[in-house]
């Protein structure tokens, strides 16, 4: 799909293409696209390994670049390219999905390969188990393993070749082929395949011709547990593309449009700019629009942050995707579609993703070293028996001991293992890590930035005082508040309700209740004549707050707190105070963020006196850059970005969709699970019980998960480095190899166990 259209102002008009991207296997190869697109005059492009598409945007004047060529500049760097597929409804996800989904197709390859890998390991292993012809079994067992289990790395490999690369696959798929292609020669030319044929346990160190060698439980082994950890990595990874699936379906599916007087419910794709169309009490605002008739609350809080609902009359904006918590709205459509704030923000979440395509795996960056260099050792050594006069037999066993020694299966358990472990600690304290890219940055991290509403506080308005006029009765005052909010469906009228209900008990019937668009509300409670709202709504009833109250009003408001007033029968009587509560065990986290080395922010849609009371109260130091107030949502990955600028590593906490785009872009994205889909879905990290104090252990667990991982691929390395000089003398007969495999093996499984006992 080709989407035309022109850049900002101070950039030169260009056309904008995406393409979906087959056969790519770590970023590394997302990196290698671009390197070969961007090497086309006139085009930038970016491509995103998580949801596997490449952003394009040629300039204007390049009239020769179309589709084919881009698609044919990728299929010359070894990867498939194609058009995205034009969505049909919800149809398109067909019964056969699960038939090419890849992760599902990688889920059925690991099962399969495992299945046939655990009984030839154990017959190499156990010699009770090494019965007659059983090397023909495991033979049987272990081809299918190689060669259809292990087809992923073999293409990959091949295609990294033909570039000059060498990644993870290529030591896998030379390292299996050399396992498995000396196993067939040592049964079909060698004495291996003799009935009664053995592996003893033997840790001699002697030169053999190698004949009599098998290596079937290397090859499906190694196979086997890199399938495994690719297999976790896939699944992770799919999570990425989800984020913006869920941001696009916050926003209404059908629209109420006024047509010649009278309502149509049409699809919300139908919809144009300029309609009017109505948004009932309870209802979403299908798109961003003006306000023609009615007045109401809109609860914006998941888009802005904003904690108090914000009243809207005619003249006023409203944003799509947002609740209408109040009366009937007419509104007129300005922007619709892709215009939309909405749609804005799921292009700043994909934009955010895309820009951390370039994170790689650890075990990558070691292999691009460590292959090269095994392979031209392997070279090395057997030019080195073949000029001694050893032998073809003896050079080509000791080549090949040098392959199937550097190529370890602790590797492949080394990320998985530690991940597994971690992760699932993590989940016993709540905190879920989607995949081992997310770690790397934890160490590093310096800045916490945290968004106020949801996360900070408990994100819903609480009844929090309730000050009553000299010789009134406080009880009694926020029962009649009480019973006469309980009509309303205002968020403020609800935490009013709500708790003069947990105070005094059962709230009486209201009648004639009314709403004063913008005011408040009036009804009748008791035979009393109640009002409840701002202070002008009383005053027109010449209901005048006394010097006390009116000290409470301003003191609450000052401290950033809502203060509504309440009187009856012709004076006012008391006033009420409802806030955003902040968490009880938000200070304890600020403090925890601190003795961990981090810098907290408080950033927020909220406005300035609410943000620094807030601060005051957690303990955040006030400062222009530690409380940052009154941010839109596009705002906040631009505050993100800036700290990244000045050479910060920015860890984000958030909640809501207006977080999602800022935590893409942070360099560590936490989320609260009580918080939105989409927040969840864009996060690294996501804190099931939404308290604070999580993230600080979800960074400490982090750091301590990637340490164990480093440690994990070191010692994959160091055995089997050790060994390789054995290799090369000739001198590693296939148990000294089995052990060494299995004994880095224990330890790595044994160093991720340790996980466990986090606190």
């Amino acid at each position: 799909m080709t989407v035309s259209g022109t850049s900002t102002p101070s950039s030169a008009p260009t056309t904008d293409f995406e393409l979906e991207i087959d056969g790519m296997t770590c970023a590394s190869c997302a990196n290698r696209i671009e390197r070969k697109l961007n090497k086309l005059d006139g085009v930038s492009a970016t491509v995103n390994y998580a949801t596997e598409k490449a952003k394009i945007s040629v300039a204007a004047d390049q009239t020769d670049i179309d589709t084919g060529v881009l698609i044919a500049t990728v299929e010359s760097a070894g990867y498939g390219a194609k058009e995205p597929r034009r969505e049909t409804g919800p149809s398109s996800g067909a019964p056969d999905a699960e038939a090419t989904d890849p992760v599902a197709l990688l889920r059925r390859r690991l099962l399969i390969s495992a299945l046939l890998t655990v009984p030839v390991v154990l017959m190499a292993m156990v010699p009770a188990l090494q019965v007659e012809s059983w090397q023909w079994l495991s033979l049987t067992l272990a081809a299918p393993v190689v060669v259809w289990g292990a087809a992923p790395f073999h293409r990959a490999a091949w295609t990294n070749a033909r570039h000059g690369a060498a990644t993870m696959d290529t030591l896998v798929s030379i390292g299996t082929l050399a396992a498995f292609g000396w196993s067939l020669y040592a049964l079909f030319l060698g004495t291996a395949g003799e009935p009664g044929m053995t592996h003893p346990f033997s840790f001699a160190i002697e030169r053999t011709d190698g004949l009599g060698n098998i290596y079937l439980e290397a090859a499906a082994g190694v196979t086997t547990f890199i399938l495994a950890g690719r297999y976790f990595e896939a699944r992770s990874k799919r999570r990425a593309g989800a984020a913006l699936t869920a941001l696009l379906e916050l926003g209404a599916k059908e629209v109420a449009v006024l047509r010649d007087g009278t309502e149509t419910r049409i699809p919300i794709d139908d919809l144009a700019v300029g309609d009017l169309f109505v948004v009932r009490p309870g209802e979403k605002v299908a798109t961003d629009g003006v306000v023609e008739e009615g007045s109401s609350a809109i609860d914006a809080a998941m888009l802005t942050g904003e904690s108090v609902p914000v009243e809207v009359a005619p003249g006023d904006g409203v944003t799509g995707a947002t609740v209408n918590a109040g009366g009937r709205l007419v509104v007129r459509a300005t922007r619709v579609g892709a215009d939309t704030q909405l749609a804005q923000m799921a292009r700043l979440v994909e934009e955010a993703q895309t820009g951390k395509a370039a994170a790689q795996r650890l075990a990558d960056r070691i292999s691009g070293i460590f292959v090269p260099i095994v392979i031209a050792l392997s070279a090395i050594t057997l030019g080195f028996w073949l000029g001694a006069g050893a032998g073809a037999a003896t050079a080509f066993t000791a080549a090949v001991a040098v392959l199937i020694i550097a190529c370890p299966c602790a590797l492949g358990l080394a990320t998985p293992t530690a991940l597994m472990v971690g992760t699932g600690r993590g989940a016993q304290l709540g905190i879920l890590i989607k995949g081992p890219e997310v770690l790397e940055s934890t160490r590093t991290i310096d800045t916490i930035v945290l968004d106020k509403t949801g996360t900070v506080t408990t994100g819903t308005m609480t009844l929090t005082d309730v000050i009553a006029a000299p010789g009134e009765d406080a009880d009694e005052v926020a029962r009649l508040a009480g019973a006469l909010e309980y009509a309303s469906e205002h968020p403020i009228a609800r935490a009013i309700a709500s708790g003069a209900e947990e105070r005094v008990g059962t709230l009486p019937a209201a009648e004639d209740f009314a709403n004063v668009p913008g005011l408040g509300v009036q009804g009748i409670v008791e035979g009393h004549a109640v009002l409840v709202g701002r202070v002008r709504l009383l005053e027109e009833w010449s209901q005048y707050l006394p010097g006390e109250l009116a000290l409470a009003m301003a003191e609450a408001e000052s401290e950033g707190r809502t203060a509504v007033a309440v009187g009856w029968d012709g004076e006012a009587r008391g006033v009420l105070v409802v806030n955003d509560v902040i968490k009880p065990t938000s200070a304890a986290a600020i403090a925890e963020f601190q003795r961990l080395g981090l810098t907290p922010i408080l950033l927020t849609g909220d406005n300035e006196t609410v943000a620094r009371s807030v601060a005051t109260e957690v303990g955040i130091p006030l400062s222009a850059d530690t409380v940052i107030a009154e941010v839109l949502p596009e705002d906040k990955v631009g505050v993100v970005r800036r700290l990244q600028q000045e050479g910060r590593v920015v860890a984000m906490v958030g909640d809501g969709v207006n977080d999602a785009p800022a935590l893409a872009q942070a360099d560590l994205g936490l989320s609260m699970g009580t918080g939105t889909d989409v927040a969840i879905q864009a996060s690294d990290l996501t804190l099931v019980r939404g308290d604070l104090r999580v993230a600080a252990d979800a960074i400490r667990l982090s750091r301590r998960t990637l340490a164990t991982i480093k440690g994990n691929l070191f010692w994959a390395f160091a055995y089997n480095v050790a060994a390789i000089p054995l290799a090369v003398a000739g001198l590693l007969n296939p148990m000294l190899a089995g052990a060494a495999m299995a004994f880095s093996s224990v330890f790595v499984v044994s160093n991720s166990l340790r996980l466990r006992r986090f606190r």
